[in-house]
């Protein structure tokens, strides 16, 4: 049982001096910044797509 935990121990400390999780938070942040970018590019120019779309719409019917 002791060399199971010195094992789990061991291979803990060699994997927390790696930078690869604060990669991750730092791409998993930069994702969430250009999801919420786009989502807000979306609901601005949701209004204008709009009426572009119905003018078009009204053109062709016509």
């Amino acid at each position: 049982m002791t060399t199971q935990i010195d094992f789990i121990k061991a291979w803990m400390q060699a994997h927390a001096k790696t930078e690869r999780g604060a990669s991750l938070v730092e791409y998993a942040l930069l994702v969430a910044l250009i999801a919420v970018v786009c989502i807000g590019a979306v609901t601005f120019l949701a209004n204008g797509t709009k009426s572009t779309f119905s003018s078009a719409g009204t053109s062709l019917g016509a």
